[in-house]
């Protein structure tokens, strides 16, 4: 149970905070920076459902969603352990498993792409476009930490969790098609307006 009975502490006035484990790190440690932008890809979400007009399924999902992004947050945030005091909140295979069910799900009634989207539409599908970003953010971030702290029950961190991250924003971007509508998609077009290099070449000749 968490209790925020104030809100400023004052205890990182010195550049440093505590991760789960409760152990003292600075904060630009790489761990603060996985989950602070997993943090920032919640509240964008968050941005998204507050602007309404998104598909009552995919409010539904992201009810959830929103929840276990701060797994995700605490999850990042404990190094592992091989004794812990206390069993850690972690993602799951079984979360993950959710997010590619969701994906199938809202995929069904959309056609294949032949091309990438640009980011746009309503506000609240464009703001999905914005989490999806920064939810890939996060995973780079995440991917960091593996780099620096690996994987081993000694300080080191799930997989899982950048996983989570990785699916999420795929969810993303098809919920931001589903909420847009793809019949007034913006299609990106390769080159704009420059000629294509087999058509110079070909003049060339």
């Amino acid at each position: 149970m968490v209790t925020l009975s104030k809100i400023y502490t004052r205890t990182g006035d010195a550049g440093t905070t505590r991760l789960s484990d409760n152990s003292e790190v600075a904060k630009t440690d790489l761990r603060v920076e996985a989950y602070g932008h997993t943090d920032e890809a919640n509240a964008a979400i968050g941005v998204a459902v507050a602007l309404g007009g998104l598909p009552d399924r995919v409010v539904e999902m992201l009810a959830l969603i929103r929840n276990e992004i701060f797994d995700v947050g605490a999850d990042l945030s404990t190094p592992k352990d091989p004794a812990p005091k206390w069993p850690p909140l972690r993602i799951e295979q079984h979360c993950i498993d959710r997010l590619e069910a969701y994906c199938d799900e809202l995929q069904e009634d959309l056609p294949v792409l032949r091309s990438f989207i640009l980011p746009g539409g309503t506000p609240a599908g464009a703001q999905l476009h914005v989490a999806r970003t920064i939810t890939r953010r996060a995973e780079r971030a995440a991917w960091r930490c593996y780099e620096e702290f690996g994987t081993d029950e000694d300080g080191g961190i799930n997989l899982l969790a950048i996983t989570y991250l990785n699916r999420l924003s795929d969810l993303l971007f098809i919920m931001s098609r589903a909420a847009n509508g793809t019949e007034s998609e913006v299609l990106w077009v390769q080159g704009t307006d420059r000629e294509r290099p087999a058509k110079r070449a070909a003049a060339a000749e």
